[in-house]
């Protein structure tokens, strides 16, 4: 950890709160008892994977994955400290990345060719694998939380940019919203109001939106106004001021509406606000989402007025009905 008196001091309370955690808890301590101590362990346990000199090039080097090693000895003190952070962490770093960040374990003391390998010679040793890089020591802090941040960091730079849906049928919207803490929907202009440019100039906006808060693992989407109006209403959009924008949480089935411009700077002060617990919310309209239409997507080309049905007046004579309206 760090040299610094704070860094030292904070290294201290977290290694004494772990150790009263293992009194309380009647535990002896996490690694002493080694390998056997990890994988009967309880369900705190379970999300920490614990590799071999077999096993390890199979899950790690060859995995589209981000994986945080940490090289350990069953003897060692500082491991012992660390054990129930990295176990914590690793729970909730599956959970918030969807796997996509594995913590894993090594007890070097048997796995020696992977010790020899990477060149560990003090424990705990953390590395870092992302695929077609080298690898790279991990230093920062040993709680759960420092854990947890360097685990999303390497998540989102690592991470696609969100998809943008539009809501053409009501898999789309409970789906993407089931799977997210937040959904974040926007009604657009009809394309006849804004034609291709206008409607792609605000998916730009949103894109961009979309990949600015990609950490917090949004979902995104859009849909035409009138398209789904059943939704707009429990939304309190209803037909007008568009474009517009609401962030569902549809867990606790409530929302917040972008009171602000409908640009870069204006959906980032209303993200901002949401991310830190701010902004006022409402219940959605009936306490659940409405029916959702079948609608075809767009089709990425500029609207099309309905073609009028040509009127033929070939058998029409013009000069009786000027004489009968004499």
């Amino acid at each position: 950890g760090g040299r610094t008196s704070d860094a030292i001091v904070d290294a201290a309370l977290s290694a004494l709160r772990s150790l009263v955690k293992e009194r309380l808890s009647g535990r002896s301590g996490g690694y002493s008892s080694g390998r056997q101590s990890r994988e009967s362990g309880g369900g705190d346990k379970k999300d920490v994977i614990e590799l071999t000199d077999d096993s390890f090039d199979k899950n790690v080097i060859n995995s589209d994955d981000v994986w945080m090693v940490e090289f350990y000895a069953p003897w060692c003190g500082h491991c012992k400290n660390l054990e129930p952070e990295w176990a914590a962490a690793a729970t909730e770093v599956k959970e918030q990345t969807k796997g996509k960040v594995k913590l894993a374990a090594v007890d070097a003391t048997v796995n020696q060719m992977l010790a020899s390998r990477y060149g560990i010679r003090g424990f705990p040793t953390i590395k870092i694998f992302q695929k077609g890089e080298d690898p790279v020591d991990y230093d920062g802090g040993r709680t759960r939380s420092d854990i947890i941040a360097r685990a999303l960091d390497l998540f989102s730079d690592n991470a696609p940019p969100p998809e943008l849906l539009e809501i053409i049928s009501e898999d789309v919207l409970k789906s993407t919203c089931d799977a997210h803490q937040l959904c974040i929907i926007s009604v657009l202009p009809h394309i006849l109001d804004t034609g291709a440019s206008g409607r792609n100039s605000y998916l730009d906006v949103m894109l961009k939106m979309a990949e600015k808060y990609k950490k917090k693992m949004w979902g995104w989407l859009w849909t035409e106004a009138g398209a789904q109006s059943d939704l707009e209403s429990s939304l309190g959009i209803g037909g007008f001021g568009y474009p517009a924008m609401a962030a569902v949480n549809a867990r606790k089935m409530k929302f917040a509406l972008l009171k602000g411009s409908f640009s870069e700077q204006g959906i980032n002060e209303f993200l901002r606000e949401l991310s830190v617990g701010r902004g006022s919310t409402a219940p959605v309209g009936g306490g659940a989402f409405p029916k959702i239409h079948s609608v075809e997507p767009w089709d990425g080309k500029d609207g099309e007025l309905p073609v009028e049905d040509d009127i033929d007046l070939s058998d029409v004579d013009l000069d009786d009905l000027g004489k009968d309206e004499l």
